[in-house]
C-alpha cells in the first residue's frame, strides 16, 4: 500500500513527507523544487524513485516574486553562483545532520529520528538540481546519490570539484535539446564538472523543452534501481 504524504511545518520550513513501510532506520532522498515551486512540485517523479527511501520535499525559504518559492533570494542577470546557494545548502545541513536533542523541536525530532542520516540523496529540478550540486560539493561526505533534472552548475563550481570530493558518488542527469529556460549545454558542462570531481554521471538527454522525457523517466527509474539498497 501506498504510504500518504504528510505536510510538516517547523522553525524555517514547510516539508511534505512520505514515510516507507516497516521499520527505521530509513534512508532519505531529498526532492528540491525549481523557481516558483513549493513542496508539491517534485511528487510527480514519485513513481519512479525507491519506495524504501524517507521522502523531504522541502518549500524553498525565500518567496518569488510572482508567486512559489526559490532557494536563493531574486537576483538580476546571469547565472546564480554557488554563493548564492550556501544559505539555502547550509539551513538544509543544519536541519538534517545537526544532532537531534532537548534543543531540536518536537516535529523535527518526530520527523527524523527514524531516519538513517549518515548520508542522503538528492534529486532536483531546474534550480533545484543547483541546490543539489551546490549541497553535494559542499557536503560531499554525507551524499549517497545525487540528480539533477534540468539543471544548471552554479558559477564557481568547477573550484570545488578540483579535489574530486564526489569520488564514486552515483549521480544522474537528465536534460532536454529544446530547453528554452536552461539550455543544454549548460547541463553538458555539469556533466563534465561533476565527472571531474569524480561522480560516476549517468547522462539522459533528448528532444524535449524543460521537463523529463518519456525515455529519460525511464532512465531515472533504472539508476535508482541499479544502485545497492534501492528497492523500486
Amino acid at each position: 500500500m501506498e504510504q500518504s504524504v504528510e505536510t510538516w511545518k517547523f522553525d524555517r520550513w514547510t516539508i511534505q513527507v512520505r514515510r516507507p513501510e516497516g521499520e527505521g532506520p530509513h534512508p532519505v532522498l531529498l526532492l528540491l523544487h525549481g523557481w516558483t515551486g513549493d513542496e508539491t512540485s517534485m511528487w510527480a517523479f514519485e513513481r519512479r524513485l525507491p519506495k524504501d527511501h524517507l521522502m523531504l520535499a522541502p518549500r524553498g525559504l525565500y518567496p518569488a516574486p510572482f508567486g512559489g518559492y526559490g532557494w536563493h533570494p531574486p537576483r538580476q542577470g546571469g547565472w546564480a553562483g554557488v554563493k548564492d546557494f550556501l544559505p539555502a545548502v547550509d539551513a538544509l545541513a543544519d536541519l538534517l545532520f545537526t544532532p537531534l536533542d532537548l534543543s531540536s523541536s518536537v516535529d523535527q525530532r518526530s520527523l527524523l529520528e527514524n531516519a538513517d542520516l549518515t548520508t542522503v540523496s538528492l534529486l532536483g529540478f531546474s534550480q533545484g538540481a543547483a541546490l543539489a550540486f551546490t549541497f553535494a560539493l559542499t557536503y560531499p561526505e554525507h551524499v549517497r546519490m545525487l540528480g539533477g533534472l534540468a539543471g544548471f552548475l552554479p558559477e564557481g563550481a568547477e573550484e570545488l570539484s578540483a579535489s574530486q570530493p564526489l569520488t564514486g558518488i552515483p549521480t544522474f542527469l537528465a536534460h532536454g535539446t529544446r530547453d528554452e529556460l536552461v539550455p543544454v549545454q549548460r547541463a553538458r558542462q555539469a556533466v563534465e564538472v561533476l565527472q571531474q570531481a569524480g561522480a560516476q554521471v549517468q547522462y539522459c538527454e533528448d528532444d524535449v523543452g524543460h521537463k523529463l522525457s518519456t525515455n529519460c523517466f525511464k532512465a531515472l527509474q533504472a539508476f535508482f534501481t541499479q544502485q545497492p539498497g534501492c528497492s523500486g
